[in-house]
């Protein structure tokens, strides 16, 4: 070989192997950086070819546009540990939650009755998790609960209200237990009435009505 020859080198094998990033985290409030690329017909062969994010995770969102910010899903947003804060937030399906805290609770849909109206109305609010069913009791002196009440409701919160139909029977609880309520009326005339019966969930703690704020937070 002669002084100043040319010698071709041998070129490594690519390693296009899909690794999880690695580093210490910024806390800059930055932009995500979109990579320009050429035409996919002009993009070399012999380099890896390029990724991108199907599934992404992060510690803090911003999105900065007050006007037209949107987070647009069409699957699942997951936040096991973590607080989602927004001003509105509209969705064309469902969102599932653990627990849902909001200073006003509202369904909003179009009006069943009116082609360009809507209807909008304010959920009921109380100081316990409750449940109910409702429904009429005709020509018979017990009412059952739901079957999947027994491992739903505490059963000792179980409150009944009755509406006699037609006359008054002069209708009593005479007792209830874990199963069902017992009715009577006077003189065992034929009992007809609506009933709505309400209880407490026992699957999960019950509601702190005032808990106490730490001022120092």
């Amino acid at each position: 070989m002669s002084a100043g020859e040319f010698i071709p080198g041998t070129a490594p094998d690519k390693d296009c192997t899909d690794r999880a990033v690695y580093g210490s985290g910024s806390t800059l409030d930055s932009y995500i950086v979109k990579t320009v690329l050429p035409p996919e017909d002009e993009y070399p062969n012999d380099i890896c070819p390029p990724k991108y994010h199907s599934r992404a995770k992060i510690d803090t969102l911003n999105v900065t546009n007050l006007g037209d910010g949107i987070i647009g899903a069409t699957a699942a947003i997951n936040t096991p540990s973590a607080a989602i804060t927004c001003t509105s937030v509209t969705a064309s399906g469902n969102i599932t939650a653990a627990s849902f805290s909001a200073n006003s609770k509202a369904f909003d849909i179009p009006h069943p009755t009116k082609e360009e109206g809507r209807l909008i109305h304010g959920c009921l609010e109380g100081p316990e998790y409750g449940v109910y069913f409702r429904g009429r009791v005709k020509n018979r002196e017990e009412i059952s609960y739901p079957s999947y009440w027994k491992g739903l409701v505490d059963w000792t919160t179980i409150t009944v209200n009755l509406t006699p139909i037609g006359a008054h029977q002069n209708v009593i609880i005479k007792r209830l237990d874990e199963d069902k309520i017992y009715l009577q009326s006077k003189g065992g005339m034929p009992i007809d009435c609506f009933y709505h019966i309400y209880a407490t969930r026992k699957d999960i703690p019950r509601l702190e009505v005032e808990p106490e704020v730490d001022k120092g937070s």
